[in-house]
């Protein structure tokens, strides 16, 4: 038990790291892009590299004040007594990522879009709810992470449709153009050619 809240207290340090705060969201990519591809695999190691992410970078020799106010707010929230309005809001987080992948893995990019950005509109109005003026650290990450995010994935539904529209015709179109069009040919043969 000892060794375990060691580990938690050098992976806490290590996430007061601003590079912890600004790579974090940038796992919801690769997490959307393999619900697309409806990988399992790929899902389950974005979402461990999501998870050990806050103890990739150093701890920094220097800290932003409101930043470790913040951070130091979260540890309190979660070391704190839970209530069931605490233990809500934090299944919040298992059921963002289960409609984010319901979304892509359907190919509702749209609703994927709209799943993403509610959720981190949330989770800012829950910083500034709980952290007051500390939560203002956390926005040029949530910012930015939110803008490359909405810039990729708009990126891929414009180029996703761009394919379907230029994209090959399929061998069952093909075949149902030339089965109409032989029974158009069948039909005009059998006129009247006077009658036309």
């Amino acid at each position: 038990m000892e060794t375990l809240y060691d580990f938690l207290n050098w992976a806490w340090e290590r996430h007061h790291n601003p590079l912890s705060w600004y790579i974090r969201p940038l796992f919801v990519l690769p997490f959307c892009y393999f619900a697309y591809q409806r990988s399992w695999r790929g899902i389950t190691v974005t979402l461990l590299a999501l998870a050990s992410s806050m103890f990739w970078f150093p701890k920094p020799a220097e800290v932003d004040p409101r930043a470790e106010a913040f951070l130091a707010m979260e540890r309190q929230y979660l070391t704190g007594e839970w209530t069931f309005v605490k233990a809500a809001l934090t299944a919040l987080v298992p059921l963002f990522f289960v409609l984010l992948g319901w979304a892509f893995w359907r190919r509702s990019w749209l609703v994927g879009l709209l799943v993403l950005n509610l959720a981190v509109v949330g989770k800012v109005l829950w910083s500034f709810c709980f952290g007051a003026e500390s939560a203002w650290s956390i926005v040029p990450a949530a910012a930015l992470g939110l803008l490359v995010c909405n810039a990729v994935l708009l990126f891929a539904i414009r180029r996703f449709k761009r394919g379907q529209g230029s994209g090959p015709v399929s061998p069952g179109a093909i075949a149902t153009v030339g089965t109409r069009a032989e029974a158009a040919a069948a039909a005009d043969g059998g006129r009247d050619p006077g009658s036309s």
